[in-house]
């Protein structure tokens, strides 16, 4: 396989040598601004005349994520039900805990227009989606490998048109305000959590039993802490309290001397949050910049799941608002990290390649690191609809910068090798730019340097990256 990517990798080289600018400024040429600002911003029709008798209309539900159902999926029913016009709109609690209705009124026709909301955990909207109770799954963690053989007769869920990353989270470690402690390994944590470290003072910190606080097993955050925790090496302990609501988790974590759990970033409220490390990499605490680019260690997506071609047309309108600009800063103030991109100054780390540095010293950061598929040269998902945000990013700027694309690797047995790959997949980057009309004027790579992640397992993945820097 990895012969495969080599070789898929190195056709680019052709087709980037042949699509140099005349300047080496940053280039521009395609859509128009306002094409662009179509794609990107996802902006939602006025509602037309509802063919029914009804008085109250359900336009789409949304079952799943606790994390993305909380606030975040209310939020964004709110700000769409206004853009299609329509007034009054409020969010209503039913009797059921942790269900919403989001209803408006459409004046002009007399009528009540709702969403409804189902936020019981990830795992109970896939089922509302196969069910056919709900038009959109929302989860805090990816598709599982038998979600998608049992919805291949309806969809495929990993297909572009059935995926959709909504935002960025950071799956963030929370201890009691007071607690010393203030960074620990994705190991450490995993031995927290299975029971084998039972005191803090074993991690430095004081002469106190360690308590733990977890999500319950319909939770896409447990099944994300599971895996990028725990992993096939650890088991939750039984002495772990389980909760379905995140909030009242960080609560009582707070509350605790000696407890520790894990949460989405928005919902750490008056707890502590902890800085954690994978491997070699420096530990980190969940940031705007260390999540959006997804360097920090716990970072995870928030997706939203439909048909690949709903017999609902509102679904897929409201999935393109809630992944445009304004669905964007939506999910920034409900806590968690908007997938619009902004320029950021970055303190840089001391062990950095000397040339790393110097190519980056006065430039500026993006909040976006383009990441590929698993075992593949082509970007994925997200970093298809990044490229295009990315592209609006600039011509929204203005000026004449000059952009930097800079790929990053795992471990090789040949350092030169993973240097080559890594550039590589910078000039995977730079093609999908190059069909917008962006020329960039530096792609390189560094191979292994700077890890976010360990070299094993999934870190490997997140350790292939791209980086974007603007001078």
């Amino acid at each position: 396989m990895m012969k495969r990517i080599f070789t898929g990798l190195l056709c680019l080289m052709a087709s980037w040598a042949s699509a140099q600018p005349t300047s080496t400024a940053l280039a521009f040429s395609g859509e128009s601004p306002t094409d662009l600002l179509e794609m990107v911003e996802g902006k939602p029709q006025p509602l037309g005349v509802l063919d029914t008798k009804e008085e109250s209309v359900t336009l789409l539900s949304i079952h799943g994520s606790n994390t993305v159902g909380e606030s975040l999926a209310p939020s964004l029913a709110v700000a769409y039900l206004k853009a299609k016009g329509l007034e009054n709109v409020q969010v209503e609690e039913t009797a059921v805990k942790n269900e919403k209705v989001i209803k408006g009124v459409l004046a002009s026709q007399g009528k009540t227009v709702q969403i409804k909301i189902a936020a019981h955990g990830s795992s109970t909207g896939f089922k509302g989606l196969m069910s056919g109770a709900a038009d959109i799954w929302a989860s805090s963690r990816p598709v599982k490998d038998k979600e998608v053989d049992a919805a291949k007769l309806m969809t495929n869920l990993r297909d572009q048109n059935s995926e959709h990353v909504v935002g960025i989270d950071g799956l963030a470690i929370i201890v009691h305000p007071e607690n010393s402690v203030t960074s620990v390994t994705t190991e450490n944590l995993g031995r927290i959590f299975s029971g084998d470290i039972t005191n803090w003072s074993e991690l430095g910190g004081p002469n106190l039993a360690i308590s733990l606080y977890a999500r319950d097993d319909n939770s896409g955050t447990w099944d994300s802490f599971k895996k990028m925790v725990l992993g096939k090496t650890y088991k939750l302990s039984a002495a772990a309290a389980r909760y379905e609501s995140s909030e009242r988790l960080s609560d009582n974590v707070s509350r605790d001397r000696g407890g520790i759990g894990f949460i989405g970033m928005a919902f750490v409220r008056d707890a502590k949050l902890l800085a954690i490390a994978d491997g070699p990499a420096q530990a980190l605490q969940p940031t705007k910049l260390s999540v959006g680019t997804e360097d920090y260690a716990l970072s995870r997506r928030l997706f939203l799941y439909s048909d690949d071609n709903p017999a609902n047309l509102y679904v897929h309108e409201f999935i393109r608002f809630a992944e445009g600009i304004r669905g964007q800063e939506i999910v920034q103030l409900s806590g968690f990290v908007s997938q619009n991109v902004s320029a950021i100054n970055p303190e840089l780390d001391e062990d950095l390649p000397q040339e790393y540095v110097t190519l980056v010293n006065g430039a500026e950061r993006l909040s976006v690191n383009f990441r590929f598929q698993e075992g593949s040269a082509k970007l994925d998902n997200k970093a298809i609809k990044d490229i295009e945000r990315l592209v609006y990013f600039l011509k929204q700027r203005g000026q004449e910068n000059e952009l930097m694309l800079i790929g990053f690797g795992d471990k090789r047995k040949n350092e030169s090798r993973s240097k080559l790959l890594s550039k590589l997949r910078a000039m995977a980057v730079r093609r999908e730019l190059v069909r917008h009309g962006v020329y960039p004027k530096e792609t390189t790579g560094y191979g292994e340097f700077n890890p976010v992640a360990s070299f094993n397992g999934s870190g490997r993945s997140k350790n292939r990256r791209v980086e974007v820097w603007l001078r």
